[in-house]
């Protein structure tokens, strides 16, 4: 049994699902790596290694299906 291991470039070029052909970029975002360890914001317990002056958000809507927690309750993430 013979079994095909070519690169995946010879199989398909790169589309969506439209079959309509796409561009590869080397590095699309202007953000810098974040694979790299100087550039991700490593933190350990409440060590960070950012500045330190994020806050933390108290804000948010009560969700529902709790029942008698008393922690845990708000939903803090994006909701738009």
């Amino acid at each position: 049994m013979a079994t095909n291991n070519l690169p995946a470039s010879a199989y398909a070029k790169p589309h969506t699902m439209s079959g309509k052909g796409v561009s590869v970029e080397e590095n699309p975002g202007k953000d810098p790596n974040r694979s790299k360890a100087d550039t991700l914001d490593m933190s350990v317990g409440a060590i960070s290694k950012s500045a330190g002056n994020e806050t933390v958000k108290t804000t948010g809507i009560k969700i529902r299906g709790t029942g008698a927690a008393t922690k845990g309750v708000m939903a803090r993430g994006p909701m738009a």
